[in-house]
């Protein structure tokens, strides 16, 4: 039998199945003990060093007490997990989709993105995102002020001893969009200058004179990572999911399409210069 391939499934599979133990109050130990396992097998299917059958995911949920809807999905996670690229509904009763996103942008090395429409959440102020939050029509306000509280802490991680490198291409339209009113964009335009000072942090802005480009369809993320056993994740979000892409062939197609979007943009300097000039004149 292979080496377990470790994939974004396989990942958020094994955080449910630790978050439900952890739930339960019971230890690796007792886990090991109810099951007829080893400790060690425990400790190895939460940290995803092997593959997990569906019975015994089955079992294992039993044992915290996890049931209906929730077991349902989570027995789907494991059936998805065994494939290489996935689609979570958030609709479903698995409501932390996007905390596993968060748990992947917190180990990546190496992120860069492609922005259409709005500034990459990295590099939001709170006034903007509250102004994007607003305009979504399904956030309630209770929801919303944890989602920004979520957005603000994981902004810190640029500036963290093990910050990743993140190299953002901005749509221009991205900021010439009034989100929130001229104040705000003002707030927000200067803050991504400021952040495009820090030396892990590269900013280039798609101008519409760059005209037709290979991500006109939206758009996306791409995540690596320090271990060589995580492949590279394609992250691409929609209105009621996200896509998790992990085949190399998606991969490969995602990783040149961000080189043509390079070559096109403006460079690092000549983007944070329009940036600034932008900001300065939004008040006026």
């Amino acid at each position: 039998m292979g080496a377990h391939m470790r994939t974004v499934g396989s990942r958020r599979l094994v955080i449910e199945l630790k978050r439900f133990r952890e739930q339960a109050s019971l230890t690796g130990e007792q886990v090991a003990d109810a099951m007829g396992w080893s400790v060690a097998k425990v400790y190895r299917i939460e940290g995803d060093k092997v593959r997990v059958l569906p019975r015994d995911v089955l079992r294992l949920l039993t044992l915290y007490g996890i049931q209906g809807e929730q077991r349902d999905a989570v027995m789907e996670l494991a059936r998805l997990a065994r494939g290489k690229d996935w689609w979570h509904q958030y609709s479903g009763a698995i409501p932390e989709w996007f905390q596993f996103y968060v748990g992947l942008e917190a180990a990546t090395s190496a992120m860069t993105e492609y922005n259409a429409e709005l500034v990459t959440g990295l590099l939001q102020t709170e006034a903007y995102a509250r102004a994007v939050m607003d305009a979504a029509l399904r956030v309630d306000n209770d929801d919303m002020e944890r989602q920004i509280a979520v957005r603000m802490q994981r902004q810190k991680r640029l500036t963290a001893a093990d910050a990743p490198t993140l190299w953002v291409v901005l749509n221009e339209c991205a900021l010439h969009r009034q989100v929130g009113g001229p104040a705000v964009m003002r707030e927000q335009l200067a803050h991504i200058a400021e952040i495009a000072a820090l030396p892990n942090v590269t900013i280039q802005v798609l101008r519409f004179t760059a005209g037709a480009h290979p991500a006109m369809l939206g758009s996306f993320t791409l995540m690596q990572f320090p271990d060589p056993a995580d492949l590279d994740v394609v992250y691409v979000e929609a209105e009621t999911g996200a896509l998790y892409l992990e085949k190399q062939e998606d991969v490969r197609r995602y990783s040149l399409i961000l080189d043509y979007l390079r070559a096109q943009a403006l460079g690092p300097a000549e983007s944070r210069v329009l940036i600034e000039q932008m900001a300065t004149k939004t008040l006026g």
